[in-house]
């Protein structure tokens, strides 16, 4: 594997395997906790763009196709025929999608993500980084105690995976063979829930609607409700 995603799991090759993609701006360290709480039944794995914690220094992709491609390489080691869930959030909603095309898994969950139809890339990133400056003064210590620098270098991360999303194509067979679990939280007022209801038609599966007494961050806000169910599609 070449480092376009990360497991946590001691050896995660052939487990039934829980795919995780981070919203924009973010790395997948956010899901590290996750592997715990699941238990070493099924392997945890975080999808890592460059630019970002351990890859940083890293130049971001040219365009999402490229980055599709390289992390449906590395999923490809890992799996081995068995049970393969993806779960993204927000931005990382769209790379889940777009993964699902590629690797074919069992079911895909989309947290606080509207379908691609629907997206504003300029819109978003307003949005986005007013989310991530009030992180800055009112969220969890390791975000409220970065200097300046290091917040100017989390918002540059988060434009350029706005960039990166504008150069996202809908495919002509836009449909993925799998079940598809749209996830929204109730306070969300960056993809309010009415949006997710159009995932519908997005799999020849179906598609179901699930929400959260949360915001735009549930998914992780909320891991105590939301890593059981995703535990829950595994089996």
């Amino acid at each position: 594997m070449s480092g376009w995603v990360v497991p946590w799991h001691p050896s995660p090759a052939g487990r039934p395997t829980l795919v995780c993609a981070p919203p924009g701006g973010s790395g997948c360290n956010r899901f590290r906790g996750w592997q715990a709480r699941l238990g070493l039944a099924v392997s945890v794995v975080g999808v890592q763009l460059p630019g970002r914690e351990n890859r940083f220094a890293e130049e971001h992709p040219a365009t999402f196709a490229e980055a599709v491609a390289a992390v449906a390489a590395d999923l490809a080691a890992l799996r081995a025929g068995a049970p393969l869930v993806i779960v993204g959030e927000s931005f990382g909603g769209l790379l889940a999608y777009e993964l699902a095309r590629a690797t074919g898994p069992d079911a895909l969950v989309l947290a606080a993500t509207e379908p691609p139809g629907n997206r504003s890339a300029a819109e978003h990133l307003v949005i986005d980084e007013r989310i991530l400056r009030d992180l800055f003064v009112s969220g969890p210590p390791e975000l409220r105690d970065l200097d300046e620098d290091s917040q100017e270098f989390l918002l540059d991360v988060l434009r350029r995976d706005d960039k990166l999303a504008d150069t996202h194509v809908l495919a002509e067979q836009f449909r993925v063979d799998c079940p598809i679990h749209a996830w929204s939280g109730d306070l969300d007022a960056v993809v309010p829930g009415h949006l997710l209801d159009g995932w519908a038609g997005y799999s020849t599966a179906g598609t179901t609607r699930r929400s959260f007494a949360g915001g735009h961050t549930f998914l992780t806000d909320l891991a105590d409700e939301t890593v059981p169910a995703l535990g829950s599609l595994l089996c």
